[in-house]
């Protein structure tokens, strides 16, 4: 089966004649940010894309269809609509069946991103192992999807909501590398350090590119996780953030909140708890991401 992908033309041309393509996700529109902050974001991740000389693919299935860079009007209506899916891997299939409209996580944009031959995307963090999922076995897919398709991802590490260490050490056994952007310490999302040393740490786009290029060599190989923390001026420190957490998982216990719902509910409530604080910091992270993603995929082009 050949997944129904539809390319904007911009996209096309570029993956085409081996331009470089940043894919970004979609989820992070119809369920991660508030109107009217998500359709701002939205645009502002791809303007940052093609400032830096790469061309933008928001990845979302519409009307059943795969489609490779949304226009404008496509993003508008993932900004407003309350009917659109949150598509994973799992999920794709049933929404291009009944022709349905989803957004894509990590994980949907990365099976996407592979099909369509594009080398890297951009996110917010990556999902992982939850706290407490060494017994509720409540792991993302995003960590599997990692291990099986080749595109790297540009992140500021995993959700602070989840457990980083167990996160780090499932990307570990899958054989995933994950390699610090200017640093030596797994990023905390919105804190800058989580204490986590990384073994291998990349000074510039150049040396992401070079990583990039010999990991996809290899038999087999998946993803590599660009880890880049979000820019000093927006972040928190993780002991604040922590205190929020704890407060917030305990609120989603009490609820019965569960499953794809918890991501959600939890970064909805650390923006009550923070005053908006996160939000804002969420924003930052989500555009320096972009940013760094297309000075890669420019080096990638280069090379």
């Amino acid at each position: 089966m050949t997944l129904p992908l539809v390319f904007a033309p911009a996209v096309k041309q570029a993956i085409d004649t081996g331009a470089p393509v940043v894919a970004l996700e979609s989820t992070v529109i119809a369920h991660g940010l508030p109107a009217p902050r998500n359709l701002e974001l939205a645009l502002a991740c791809e303007s940052a894309i093609r400032a830096r000389g790469a061309t933008p693919a928001t990845i979302a299935v519409i009307d059943g269809e795969i489609v490779v860079g949304c226009t404008e009007d496509q993003i508008h209506h993932l900004a407003t609509a309350s009917d659109v899916a949150k598509v994973s891997r799992r999920d794709i299939t049933a929404v291009i069946a009944r022709r349905g409209t989803g957004a894509t996580t990590v994980a949907g944009t990365l099976l996407c991103a592979a099909a369509a031959g594009i080398k890297i995307m951009a996110t917010g963090g990556i999902g992982g192992v939850h706290r407490g999922g060494e017994s509720s076995l409540d792991i993302s897919a995003d960590l599997s999807e990692l291990a099986r398709s080749p595109v790297a991802v540009v992140c500021s590490g995993a959700k602070s909501i989840l457990d980083l260490q167990r996160t780090l050490e499932v990307l570990e056994t899958n054989g995933v590398p994950v390699a610090g952007y200017r640093t030596a310490e797994f990023p905390a999302f919105y804190a800058q350090t989580s204490g986590l040393a990384l073994e291998i740490r990349l000074d510039s786009a150049r040396e992401a590119a070079d990583l990039i290029r010999v990991h996809r060599t290899l038999p087999g190989a998946g993803a590599v996780v660009i880890a880049n923390p979000v820019p000093a001026s927006a972040a928190i420190p993780a002991t604040t953030v922590d205190r929020w957490i704890e407060t917030a998982l305990a609120t989603a216990n009490q609820r019965g909140v569960t499953g794809k719902d918890v991501t959600p509910f939890l970064l909805k409530a650390l923006v009550e708890l923070s005053g908006g604080a996160t939000l804002n910091t969420n924003i930052a992270l989500l555009e320096n991401n972009a940013a760094v993603a297309a000075y890669i995929a420019v080096a990638l082009d280069e090379a």
